[in-house]
């Protein structure tokens, strides 16, 4: 029995290793072992038990001499000792060596000059499924040679000791970026293993003079490339998804002095209320292979994706060439275009609005979102969210490194900034209407196509952000004014201050590390 030199991580395994099994096997496996069950779209559903996001207060990184002064240590990165770390590790590998094993090994980032090879170590079949479809799947010769630079052990039905090195509950997510090693405890949640790499790689990359991106990205005929930044739920995934444009990645890049290239193999897609008529590209994708997580399936193998009865964050994933006009080899030239996406349920950011590159900086360290009423307990009215580079919760270094890179790619291209909002218009969440996806794209589509290139433009009175005043192809251009479309003009102005207010006071934690013309691009209070 071949153990593919586990015992240099210090297994010492006692059952059957099963190495980059394909597909079919892996769905075989799972069945077998009652983990899942096909739908009628043949994709694998699966349930992560109690914990069906991510566990953030949960996620630890070891401090030593290599890491203590480069990590941006606080509510994101959670410090542990390497001997806290080493304990769990134990405990993973004492569980795993009674288990059958599944080993994925593959990499991370289409470009070859920053490609990191990864090994997952899985107790369940489709886990290594799901590390299989997200992570770049290597040839048989790469395979034979393959050396892994970071490795995820993942014993998700082992439970981590709450008080107990440095645990806060029964939840462990542990990165040694030193000695090379992710371990997971405590819950099956298979997006800690997606983002556990992630995180690696943008600790890695900026140090390479790359900058990591959490965004998505495509291509049109003339090879312009556009990246689509936003927190879940602002359309990120859905408006990268356009049949015009090839799509290179829907979550995760990297931007080097050549151009963008995708990190992953595959795509995780957030499937609630998906339908076919809004979304035919994700649709068509989820087939065999997929793993369909938390989504309520009927006796007659039928998936209701409106169902959210087990969790809201419901999730797909499918390979990158089940898209049918992906670009494979997932990269792209330096990106034309760049939009920050948000889901404004205060009603009071326009649709569309053109940055300046200071404003670019800017949004990208305030990285807003709202979160509206019934989302979460307890939350019955708009919530302000602010999530630095629009990903913070996978930012190993300080935000201002990553806004620091971007700011020097954007003076050496031409590259146009664009803040885009998918939320609401008319009224706050409540009183107003969710933004039109039809009003959206076509507005996209001029940005894309050079259209609103030279449209005059008119400066919100408070953000700042320059509001094109006409936009081919929309006749009723009051929509593009957000004040134009409240019938209280009053409380628009209320509300619009109340947010700038926010964004003031989020800024606070990046002013004394941005310049001053930066800081002056933010909203006016």
């Amino acid at each position: 029995m071949s153990t593919y030199n586990l015992e240099a991580l210090g297994f010492s395994p006692k059952k059957e290793i099963f190495r980059n099994l394909s597909t079919d096997e892996l769905i075989e496996h799972a069945i077998r072992c009652n983990e899942g069950a096909l739908a009628k779209n043949e994709a694998l559903v699966v349930s992560t038990g109690k914990y069906t996001g991510r566990c953030p207060k949960d996620r630890f990184v070891v401090s030593d001499e290599k890491t203590k002064d480069k990590i941006w240590w606080g509510k994101v990165n959670h410090p542990v000792s390497s001997e806290d770390f080493e304990y769990y590790w134990n405990k993973a590998l004492k569980h795993l060596n009674e288990k059958e094993l599944y080993v994925f090994d593959g990499f991370a980032g289409a470009e070859h000059d920053y490609r990191l090879p990864v090994r997952v170590v899985t107790e369940k079949a489709w886990q290594s499924l799901f590390a299989q479809t997200l992570f770049i799947r290597p040839t048989e010769a790469q395979l034979q040679n393959h050396v892994p630079g970071f490795t995820v052990v993942n014993a998700c039905e082992i439970k981590a000791e709450p008080g107990v090195h440095g645990a806060k509950t029964e939840v462990f997510v542990g990165l040694d970026l030193s000695g090379k090693r992710i371990v997971i405890l405590g819950t099956e949640y298979a997006g800690e293993m997606k983002k556990g790499i992630f995180s690696v790689m943008n600790y890695l990359l900026p140090q390479k003079h790359v900058l990591s991106m959490h965004c998505s990205s495509n291509i049109g005929e003339s090879g312009d490339t556009a990246l689509f930044f936003g927190l879940s739920g602002t359309g990120k995934t859905t408006l990268s998804a356009d049949p015009k444009r090839k799509l290179i990645g829907d979550d995760e890049h990297g931007w080097n002095d050549c151009g963008v290239f995708n990190i992953e193999g595959g795509c995780y897609a957030k499937v609630i209320k998906l339908s076919k008529e809004a979304e035919p590209q994700i649709w068509n994708a989820i087939g065999r292979g997929s793993v369909l997580e938390n989504v309520v399936m009927n006796e007659a193998g039928e998936v209701d994706y409106n169902d959210d009865s087990i969790t809201e964050n419901t999730r797909a994933t499918y390979p990158i060439e089940k898209v049918p006009n992906a670009v494979l080899e997932g990269v792209g030239d330096a990106p034309k275009n760049i939009f920050f996406l948000t889901c404004d349920a205060f009603g009071v950011l326009p649709p569309f609005s053109k940055l300046t590159p200071e404003m670019a900086m800017y949004h990208f360290l305030s990285g807003y979102t709202a979160k509206v009423a019934g989302t979460e307990a307890g939350v019955t009215e708009p919530t302000a969210t602010f999530s630095a580079c629009f990903g913070d919760p996978f930012l190993p270094l300080h935000p201002t490194e990553y806004a620091h890179l971007l700011g020097e790619k954007l003076k050496k291209g031409d590259v146009k900034c664009w803040l885009v909002n998918t939320g609401w218009s008319g009224g706050a969440y409540g009183t107003g209407k969710r933004m039109k996806i039809s009003l959206t794209r076509s507005l996209l589509d001029a940005a894309l196509s050079g259209k609103l290139d030279n449209v005059e433009t008119t400066a919100h009175p408070v953000f700042q952000v320059l509001i094109p005043n006409t936009c081919p192809g929309i006749e009723d251009t009051t929509v593009l004014n957000p004040r134009n479309t409240w019938a209280d003009k009053e409380a628009y102005d209320s509300k619009a201050k109340q947010l700038a207010e926010m964004f003031a006071k989020n800024f606070e934690h990046f002013s004394a590390q941005a310049s001053d013309a930066v800081k002056a691009a933010g909203p006016r209070v």
